[in-house]
């Protein structure tokens, strides 16, 4: 029998497939797709020919014609440490139910709604947001039509599934790992408008008051950037007699910013002033930087997002879930007791 050749230039497809073995086009597509109906030479052969003539099966093709994309989007903040954590948790989730993932990033010059637009432009059959901004009215009119899952902000009301930490327990972890190393003058370095940002700010006056320190409650002005941590250490180094000895920072970016500014300016930490950030990113984990921070475990974060979302596309009935990772505080080099003079000062 002559066997065609395939066309130089062109990808090969399924009938040059059935052509090189000598079968029908449906018999090759009955092989790709698994079903009963071939033998395992039969079989055989076909994977062997399709290897020979570089060819691979158009898997978003066959799903697009049964109406499924097999695509999740996931929207993001490039510069997010934390954003950059979870996608690396969420493909491998998502690979395990079967499905793809779509990644959209929103910028300074692109806007979060535009991130997702685009996301469903592509046709994602549901979506996992990370943090973000975006108007409740707006998630919940996306929840409405596609199955949508925020991870690290809450939308209640706006009938979408949420993933997050469990903000007031690391946060209480935060503040009694301070008070057991003999601090009261504990500041924190606000998150703003960030996600999770107003939780860990009224976790802290909380657990501020439940060991008596109300009076020593400092929340310093900042967002989840560098720049702010950086701006916030400047301010507090503009009155040294008024440092406190400890800072909790909403976050590892704004921590790191907050440790950069204090080094340049000749201090020592944890000598001078203890350094406490949440996220426990990889960028608190590097030696030279070696943060004290909350786990969020983004592994399990990951998971959850990706649970839901096909549990969601399996069942669209299913009530607005709310699923909670558990913290746990990371101590490493930026937290020590406080100087005796200061320790007794701050009394």
């Amino acid at each position: 029998m002559t066997r065609e050749p395939v066309t130089r230039g062109r990808r090969p497809t399924m009938a040059d497939v059935a052509a090189h073995v000598g079968v029908s086009r449906a018999l090759v597509s009955l092989v790709f797709r698994d079903q009963p109906g071939a033998s395992r030479q039969t079989r055989d052969r076909v994977f062997a020919a399709a290897r020979e003539l570089g060819y691979r099966p158009d898997n978003a093709a066959r799903l697009l014609a049964r109406s499924r994309s097999g695509v999740l989007g996931v929207m993001l903040t490039v510069r997010n440490l934390f954003h950059a954590d979870l996608v690396e948790a969420i493909y491998p989730a998502a690979e395990q139910q079967g499905y793809e993932i779509l990644l959209s990033a929103a910028l300074p010059e692109r806007g979060e709604r535009r991130a997702v637009e685009a996301l469903l432009g592509h046709r994602c059959e549901g979506l996992i947001l990370l943090g973000g901004e975006l108007d409740p009215e707006y998630v919940r009119e996306l929840g409405e039509h596609t199955p949508t899952v925020m991870v690290g902000r809450r939308y209640p009301g706006a009938g979408v599934d949420s993933v997050h930490v469990a903000e007031a327990k690391g946060v209480r972890q935060v503040v009694d790992h301070l008070v057991r190393l003999g601090h009261r003058s504990i500041a924190h370095l606000d998150g703003g408008t960030e996600a999770g940002a107003a939780e860990r700010r009224r976790a802290y006056l909380a657990a501020m008051r439940r060991h008596g320190l109300g009076g020593h409650i400092r929340v310093l002005p900042g967002d989840h950037t560098e720049d702010s941590g950086i701006q916030a250490a400047r301010a507090l180094l503009s009155d040294p007699g008024d440092l406190p000895t400890a800072v909790f920072a909403s976050n590892d970016r704004s921590g790191v910013g907050f440790l950069d500014a204090l080094w340049r300016a000749g201090l020592q930490v944890p000598r001078d002033l203890s350094v406490v950030g949440f996220d426990d990113s990889h960028l608190a984990q590097l030696s030279h930087i070696d943060l004290t921070s909350v786990s969020q475990d983004t592994e399990r974060q990951g998971q959850l997002a990706v649970r839901a979302v096909v549990e969601r596309l399996a069942d669209p009935a299913l009530p607005p879930r709310e699923l909670v990772s558990q913290p746990k505080l990371v101590v490493r080099g930026t937290t020590a007791a406080p100087p005796v003079a200061v320790a007794a000062r701050a009394r």
